[in-house]
């Protein structure tokens, strides 16, 4: 039984391995952008979601208030569950993100320690991971505003 953990990648000569360990160390780079764009994507729909709830809140609440409408719930429920579903897609879609980049950064450690590829380029903090939790305040912040 051998420790994986001692075990010592040996220096590749041959060109043609050397260009496969290359090539696998780029596919993680694309997945991880990969990664990304899924995250925008969710962020996109998300931020449609909660801007229309948040202003369908608003127009019915302004028409409510200058007695142009007849006073009622269903506008004020119907943007309420639009933004709800919106910090929810938003929080389940951070949640898969990380999910996914920490299983991607062990499946790169382990392959590096092995000798597999070269683990010389890092994996970058995460921008659109920034912009996603910013948004998910900001939906936080709109929705205790329409319920209160």
């Amino acid at each position: 039984m051998t420790d994986r953990t001692k075990v010592e990648p040996e220096p590749t000569t041959d060109p043609s391995v050397e260009m496969s360990m290359r090539r696998t160390g780029m596919s993680f780079q694309r997945t991880r952008m990969s990664a990304e764009r899924t995250l925008m994507s969710v962020i996109r729909t998300s931020l449609s979601l909660i801007g229309f709830g948040f202003t369908i809140f608003q127009f019915f609440s302004k028409l409510q208030g200058s007695k142009v409408m007849a006073a009622g719930a269903a506008p004020r429920n119907f943007g309420i569950a639009l933004v709800g579903l919106g910090i929810g897609m938003l929080i389940l879609g951070i949640v898969y993100h990380l999910m996914f980049m920490a299983g991607l950064r062990k499946l790169r450690t382990e392959m590096t320690r092995e000798g597999r590829i070269h683990g010389q380029s890092g994996f970058p903090g995460s921008l659109t991971l920034a912009t996603a939790l910013a948004l998910l305040a900001i939906g936080i912040v709109a929705i205790v505003f329409m319920v209160k």
